[in-house]
């Protein structure tokens, strides 16, 4: 009898702690791709119930069982494919670690605590997590598609930067000079791998490069909670070399030739720009 009443008052503790446990909060939790996410079951077996008398398990979105715990030992028969040989059981903190994290395994997770006693199994936890997943995209890297001119100061680049998620929320240039900074807004490209769903984005640019001594060109990749930033790409305008085409025009210009044949020659000089100045003598 005593046997009996001690096994009628372990169920009744745990068909109220089923009452109170059942609605449980769900967690949330982030895991990069390619590395380890934990789901967390946060059981505290107040009760200090062996493993050997609890069923342990974890369901996707899906219904899809990722790992059971029966009676102490594992049970990959009730486990789905997809999850085979991606998951260990953290006995000490009650969290199951999945393995290999791709893109798709983003979504909700359950974990099941039961009791197994003489009358089947009788619920006793369990717990809701949403899993997040996030890949780092590459450094944004400016290119130079076409090189500008002697006559032109067009100059066009291309930035990019690859292999991330979740798709960033914009991707733009920003200019710099000795008296301001501008953002240069542009459509941003995008593609997604089919395979890892991993996102690819560019954007391109073609701008005048301003009358300034030095330019940086920053790309800038905005993400949901940072920001990536290219290395500057530095345009130096040399304002040495349009001083010295000034000081040479003026030369021209007060030159006394010395021969009177010399006064019918046409003298011209360049400047920076390919701008042409004629001086007659």
């Amino acid at each position: 009898m005593g046997t009996c009443d001690s096994t009628m008052g372990l169920s009744n503790t745990l068909l109220v702690m089923a009452l109170l446990l059942s609605g449980a909060a769900s967690m949330k939790s982030q895991a990069y791709f390619n590395e380890t996410g934990e789901l967390p079951c946060h059981f505290t077996n107040s009760q200090n119930i062996s493993l050997d008398e609890l069923v342990v398990f974890w369901q996707d979105q899906n219904k899809l069982v990722l790992y059971e715990l029966f009676r102490g030992k594992e049970n990959p028969q009730n486990v789905h494919p997809k999850y085979k040989g991606r998951t260990s059981f953290d006995k000490d903190n009650w969290t199951l670690k999945l393995h290999n994290i791709q893109i798709k395994d983003k979504g909700s997770y359950q974990c099941f605590v039961h009791y197994k006693g003489p009358k089947g199994l009788v619920p006793m936890y369990h717990m809701s997590s949403d899993l997040s997943v996030l890949a780092n995209f590459s450094q944004p890297e400016i290119m130079v598609t076409s090189n500008r001119t002697e006559n032109s100061g067009i100059i066009n680049l291309t930035c990019s930067s690859v292999q991330g998620y979740p798709e960033p929320k914009e991707m733009y240039f920003k200019l710099k000079t000795e008296n301001s900074t501008t953002k240069y807004d542009t459509a941003m490209k995008k593609s997604q791998n089919n395979v890892t769903e991993l996102y690819s984005v560019s954007i391109s640019l073609s701008f005048s490069v301003p009358e300034a001594s030095n330019v940086s060109i920053t790309c800038v990749l905005q993400l949901e909670s940072m920001e990536l930033h290219s290395l500057p790409y530095n345009i130096e305008t040399n304002k040495v070399e349009r001083k010295e085409s000034e000081q040479n025009k003026k030369r021209v210009q007060y030159h006394v030739p010395e021969r009177s044949d010399e006064a019918q020659c046409v003298n011209i000089s360049e400047t920076t720009s390919g701008d042409k100045s004629t001086t007659h003598f």
